[in-house]
């Protein structure tokens, strides 16, 4: 599980980043706001977590900024800012939880587990869909009208990706992250042969669109002319 930590404190980050890691969280750490939104909008995170007080860009400013570009990682709020207005205000702005500084470790790890718990339990039975395009997480399937194929786990979870955010240009070493885990050996290379067996893959579902390459950058869904 990959945990983002945009907190401006180092003493912090740092001891937050050795408890996160000796759990077996991957862990990356952005110490202000607008460093966070970049590090965050890229969407391999599974969890956020987010300090309020930070320069350049706070964290409830932060947290509104990921929303409106539709990046629906939980986060959970740090801040020493205790009073009930301050809670409203952090969960209105489209934070999934709240924690009062100080807080016990063991209370963040908990809280890590139920927002990343509710995060999957918002995906339909049915199924991801995207234009016609229905991507079933349970049975590793794809459909399109009456045609159905099967995917591999891999392949699975690159088009969950896409479909997450189907606007969203996905860089090679972000998508591979994101499927393979940060410290895989998986080479870019390969990831061109995974990329074309589901445009064969949609191409049979006869679906509206396929997986266009984005020159220099990566990938990202196109309809097709």
């Amino acid at each position: 599980m990959r945990v983002l930590i945009v907190e401006d404190s180092v003493s912090l980050t740092d001891a937050l980043s050795a408890v996160l890691k000796r759990e077996k969280y991957t862990v990356e750490v952005a110490h202000d706001g607008e460093e966070g939104v970049a590090y965050a909008e890229t969407g391999v995170y599974d969890a956020i977590i987010m300090d309020v007080m930070m320069p350049r860009m706070n964290g409830i400013e932060a947290v509104r900024e990921l929303r409106r570009k539709k990046v629906g990682t939980p986060v959970i709020m740090l801040t020493a800012l205790g009073e009930e207005s301050d809670k409203v205000t952090g969960l209105d702005c489209g934070a999934d939880d709240y924690l009062t500084k100080p807080f016990s470790i063991p209370e963040l790890l908990a809280r890590i587990r139920a927002v990343t718990r509710r995060k999957g339990e918002i995906i339909p039975e049915d199924g991801l869909t995207h234009n016609g395009v229905t991507l079933n997480l349970s049975t590793f399937t794809m459909s399109c009208g009456e045609k159905s194929v099967k995917l591999s786990k891999k392949e699975a979870e690159i088009m969950k990706y896409f479909f997450d955010q189907p606007s969203f240009v996905a860089q090679r070493d972000q998508l591979i992250n994101k499927v393979w885990g940060f410290d895989s050996e998986f080479e870019s290379n390969n990831l061109e042969v995974f990329i074309s067996f589901l445009r064969k893959k949609l191409k049979f579902l006869s679906a509206p669109f396929t997986i266009a390459p984005v020159r220099g950058v990566g990938y990202r869904l196109n309809e097709n002319e």
